[in-house]
């Protein structure tokens, strides 16, 4: 399939005659597939990564997802489950021709990018999970453990919202500002992309999968628990995470420990969002792990 220039979109056709955006970026010989967070978000976000990544070392690809922004927003609940998504992960990388590449997922997609690489993983070069752990149950438990280090009132306030269902309180609202300024982003006011993201965010994508905000999760994906399947994840894989992040680096680091073929990267700085509020850490070790995989391969060996 012929590749589109650099900066074309090119729309891809998934299951249900559903389209998706897709944007190339750069040129280079080392190729990423990027997975945004969410479930529901958009790949504004990633813009930082054309400060960072050579257009003539790399080749990346932005991607929403269907329901997201900037591809078709289907309204059909039953979408939006994480095996169909996994599959249009797939229909995505046919659809662009891609093989032998790098699969990049942050938070949600982290999540997308696992399951891929479990069943997909024939397809991968290597696989970057940032700011994603292991499971749901670990996520809830380390968002719960987070909060509570908050005035016992505040939390005692937050609770009580929840308990109401007055989730759109102004109380509730900057209490949870606040937990979103520690925890998801800690550069404020928030750069223009991680705005723009918030303000295209697909909410029924969002609040089917996860619930009503990153700390209550009541949504589909609650059950999600791949723990005991981290060490079939055979091909060079990155983790990252930020010593801020809502995902405890303490699991990130259990990861490692489980994947065989794996190294870790803690941003010291950064949180949800590393790429923004530890960038050099942050693309540091993205680069030199993408340079490790890649001097480890045979001379003769191509791009995909």
């Amino acid at each position: 399939m012929t590749q589109p220039s650099e900066g074309e979109v090119r729309h891809i056709t998934v299951d249900g005659g559903y389209r998706v955006w897709t944007k190339r970026v750069g040129h280079g010989p080392v190729t990423l597939l990027l997975l945004h967070g969410g479930p529901g978000c958009t790949h504004e976000y990633f813009e930082c990564f054309e400060n960072w990544l050579s257009p003539d070392e790399y080749t990346f690809y932005y991607y929403d997802q269907l329901g997201s922004h900037y591809s078709d927003q289907p309204d059909d609940p039953s979408l939006w489950t994480v095996e169909r998504f996994r599959e249009e992960v797939e229909q995505v990388r046919a659809g662009l021709g891609l093989e032998d590449f790098y699969l990049f997922g942050n938070s949600w997609g982290g999540m997308l990018g696992t399951e891929y690489a479990l069943k997909y993983g024939r397809h991968l070069r290597g696989l970057i999970v940032s700011n994603m752990t292991a499971s749901i149950a670990s996520y809830m438990r380390y968002i719960n453990e987070l909060r509570d280090r908050m005035d016992p009132e505040e939390v005692a306030v937050m609770k009580r919202h929840e308990a109401e269902g007055t989730l759109d309180d102004p109380e509730y609202q900057a209490l949870l500002t606040g937990l979103y300024n520690r925890h998801i982003c800690r550069v404020v006011p928030w750069p223009g992309p991680v705005a723009r993201m918030f303000e295209h965010l697909a909410l029924p994508v969002y609040h089917t999968m996860q619930g009503p905000n990153e700390f209550v999760v009541t949504g589909t994906f609650r059950d999600w628990d791949r723990w005991a399947d981290l060490h079939r994840l055979t091909v060079p894989t990155l983790l990252s995470v930020g010593r801020h992040d809502s995902m405890d680096p303490a699991d990130i680091e259990e990861m490692g420990r489980r994947i065989p073929n794996s190294r870790v990267s803690i941003c010291e700085n950064g949180s949800h969002l590393s790429m923004w509020d530890d960038p050099e850490t942050y693309f540091t070790a993205l680069k030199g792990f993408l340079a490790e995989v890649e001097e480890a391969r045979p001379a003769t060996a191509t791009s995909g």
